[in-house]
């Protein structure tokens, strides 16, 4: 890649991109633009922009995509319900992809050659950025450093850093640290001490999220009202996608809401050990299966239902432009055109439990479910529903005992 001139980096600030930087200038004698993406992780984003300059960069982006995030891949992804291996809600999935986009805006804008990542050569990301920089822009070439490189771990990157004179902060008293990942939506804690999944996480890792010991000793009571399955309202003010998000990790959080600890399979091939903090995402989606409930054919919930593992891996695995995914996006959308209403959610204690949920969409039918007498359900109808039903069963229990009537079996047994 020696045509290579111009490098636009994903840069944190952190100790591995900080590294990068000098080490694309020193490898490739390439001029180095920094991308910082604000996807709602705070302060760190204006340091990192700073820090990008101080370090060599010739031009340093931090840009404010927390709204596009929201409205573009967090709802889009709890409208499909979408969950990986029963526990992941994708933060750091769909997140990729996002800064990926902008990482090719950039790139066409400035000329540049090149784009280049922190990923590892071990994990999911670096499959996801490429997978979304090749589909956005296909002769984008692409330097990912921890698969070239020589050096093999923190500690070399620590070395490399002071004989570079690169300023980095290194914590002092923590033998073997976590990684972490924040934007809006969740914050992801691996590596380090969590590589043993027998390990307790450390008790002051959270930070979103309360301990249940500390939560509030009464509940709180919550109205989410949702239009075309997306959640407009929160206890009876409309607020924009953004608001909703940030007001609902705060509300959660307060109350213990939203932590998971799995053991997840990776799309590279092994297992490993993550936890995440979701708070608001976890108080919305379990408020958008309760919407869905009264609102969705029985039919159409279970076939999306069917389809939510293959988005789930469409999405985790880094293919968020592939056509698969916009395909099925299309589908998870028309289905939520019904998905209006409000649901009324009671939490504590990292409990969420739906109190009520009403829509003018509502499939519940009071006067046909009732045990009380009715003049639109004949209960006689259903002796014949059950029989018809069990035909296959009775047959077959017959076989296995070799007791076939002859009267009941006739034209299905010789």
């Amino acid at each position: 890649m020696s045509e290579i001139k111009k490098v636009v980096l994903a840069y944190s600030g952190g100790l591995d991109t900080s590294v990068i930087l000098q080490w694309i200038k020193d490898t490739y004698n390439a001029e180095v633009i920094t991308f910082t993406a604000d996807l709602g992780q705070g302060e760190e984003v204006q340091e990192a922009k700073e820090k990008a300059m101080q370090t060599g960069a010739s031009k340093a982006y931090a840009v404010d995509l927390q709204k596009e995030f929201v409205e573009d891949f967090v709802f889009p992804v709890l409208r499909s319900g979408a969950i990986y291996e029963g526990y992941y809600l994708l933060g750091t999935s769909f997140a990729r992809p996002l800064i990926a986009r902008e990482m090719i805006k950039i790139a066409e804008a400035e000329g540049a050659d090149a784009i280049a990542h922190g990923a590892t050569g071990k994990g999911n990301d670096q499959v996801r950025f490429e997978l979304s920089a090749y589909a956005l822009k296909p002769d984008i070439k692409v330097i990912a450093p921890w698969r070239e490189w020589d050096l093999q771990s923190r500690d070399d990157c620590i070395n490399y850093a002071k004989d570079h004179k690169i300023n980095i902060v290194i914590p002092e008293g923590v033998e073997k640290p976590y990684s972490t990942d924040a934007n809006l939506f969740h914050i992801s804690y691996e590596g380090g001490i969590l590589e043993d999944p027998w390990a307790e996480p450390p008790a002051n890792m959270w930070t979103l999220t309360k301990d249940l010991e500390d939560t509030p000793d009464s509940p709180e009571i919550i109205e989410i009202e949702y239009k075309n399955g997306d959640p407009i309202a929160l206890n009876g003010k409309n607020l924009s996608a953004l608001e909703i998000l940030q007001l609902t990790n705060k509300i959660a959080g307060k109350h213990g809401i939203g932590r998971v600890d799995i053991v997840e399979n990776r799309f590279v091939g092994m297992k490993s050990r993550g936890c995440y903090e979701s708070p608001g995402g976890t108080i919305l989606y379990h408020a958008h299966k309760a919407m869905e409930q009264i609102t969705l054919d029985r039919q159409v919930l279970e076939l999306r239902d069917s389809l939510i593992p293959k988005y789930a891996n469409i999405v985790y695995n880094g293919f968020w432009y592939a056509p698969e995914r916009e395909v099925l996006q299309n589908m998870m959308d028309d289905i939520q055109k019904e998905v209006s209403g409000v649901v009324k959610l009671k939490l504590y204690k990292g409990n969420i439990i739906t109190l009520g949920r009403r829509s003018n969409n509502s499939l519940y039918r009071e006067d046909v479910v009732t045990f009380e007498e009715d003049d639109v359900y004949n209960q006689a109808d259903a002796d014949g529903f059950i029989k018809l039903n069990a035909l296959r069963l009775r047959i077959r229990k017959q076989l296995q005992d070799g007791k076939v009537d002859d009267r009941f079996s006739k034209g299905f047994i010789e």
